[in-house]
């Protein structure tokens, strides 16, 4: 028997569209949310691949999120884009206002987006490409659950607030780097809990203060920033322009709301989008070249860009199929038939009747 089941791209975003219906999402959030997975599994980022099946699936069990809430979006200024998920998932609320940020942009120069009241469990990569592939330069930001301790500190106060770039390459896939400010995603801390592995000691606290190679300790306990004082000063940077920037919560405030239920972070999302022809007018193809010669001493050096090894996963992914853990393609199976059987539970909590989502598992 084969340890392994092959999936075309097709056939994965058809079985996790087939799983979140019978979860109780609407088509609209389904697909959006499938995509997102699929495109996770694509790159080889399986720790935000098809895996996330089971914490938004969780997310609909606990009733935590609102599966088939109406994005509200509006314009709160002439170079602004909000978009209120109410209590839904984050990517239908994104795809709802990604053309109006493009638009803005374009005609402004430079436009932000704010995403507010939605529940974050993906990467943040998928939308700054999105907005790469318009031709702008994109950041993205979003705070989550205090799962994170600050450098020099042992208690959680942080999310793994991640942070997002894309940068448009003429005739070719875009630059894009997506990572949290913590040493690793929590979705891998995760991963290692579920196999049974020991993590290295340096990625976090227990719940008493003290280093550990437990992975459930840890995701009880506190993560670690990376680089020290450089990422608690990020982290801290996502709290502020992603929370209370844009009328939405900490992450402090996040996992309060939450309750103890274990649900995936509620709270905000901020992306800027720049035209380079704002700055740069007829000139943009001179200086899109200047930042291909940047890439060219890189890699000519043999150095790594960020993002190769995803866009060479997505590569061999797009020419052979998806490879799923038999084990796995079994259990999402088992996932269907059990929502297929699931009573709903509506949504409790607060704004709009929603927070969180999953396995305590967000973004990164």
């Amino acid at each position: 028997m084969s340890d392994s089941v092959v999936l075309s791209l097709a056939e994965a975003d058809s079985l996790a569209r087939e799983v979140l219906e019978a979860w109780g999402l609407a088509p609209d959030h389904a697909a959006a949310v499938a995509a997102t997975m699929v495109a996770g599994e694509r790159d080889g980022c399986t720790s935000h691949g098809l895996y996330r099946l089971l914490v938004a699936t969780a997310s609909v069990e606990k009733g935590v999120v609102n599966p088939a809430a109406v994005p509200e979006v509006s314009e709160p200024a002439p170079a602004l884009v909000r978009v209120d998920g109410k209590g839904g998932f984050a990517q239908l609320p994104f795809s709802k206002g990604l053309p109006l940020l493009v638009e803005k942009a374009k005609a402004k120069g430079i436009a932000a987006m704010a995403l507010n009241n939605s529940v974050h469990f993906a990467a943040l990569w998928p939308e700054v490409e999105a907005l790469a592939a318009e031709g702008l330069v994109a950041l993205a930001f979003t705070p989550n659950h205090a799962w994170v301790a600050p450098a020099g500190g042992t208690k959680p106060v942080f999310g793994t607030n991640p942070l997002a770039f894309a940068w448009p390459r003429p005739g070719r896939e875009p630059f894009v780097f997506d990572f949290a400010t913590t040493v690793i995603a929590r979705g891998d801390i995760e991963l290692h809990r579920r196999a049974g592995k020991p993590v290295p000691e340096d990625w976090g606290y227990d719940a008493q203060g003290n280093p550990t190679t437990d992975a459930k300790s840890v995701l009880d306990g506190a993560m670690r920033t990376f680089g020290g004082h450089k990422g608690s000063a990020l982290a801290a940077m996502i709290e502020l322009i992603a929370g209370p920037l844009i009328g939405d919560m900490t992450s402090a405030q996040s996992i309060a709301v939450d309750a103890g239920r274990g649900g995936s972070p509620l709270g905000g999302e901020l992306i800027i989008a720049i035209d380079p022809a704002g700055f740069l007018g007829d000139r943009v193809d001179e200086y899109l070249a200047h930042g291909e010669t940047m890439f060219a001493a890189i890699e000519g050096q043999g150095a790594r860009l960020p993002g190769t090894r995803r866009l060479a996963a997505r590569r061999e992914s797009l020419a052979k199929g998806l490879a799923i853990p038999a084990a796995f393609h079994a259990e999402i199976l088992d996932l269907l038939q059990k929502g297929k059987d699931h009573v709903p539970n509506p949504p409790q909590g607060s704004r709009a009747g929603s927070n969180g989502a999953g396995d305590g598992s967000g973004g990164h």
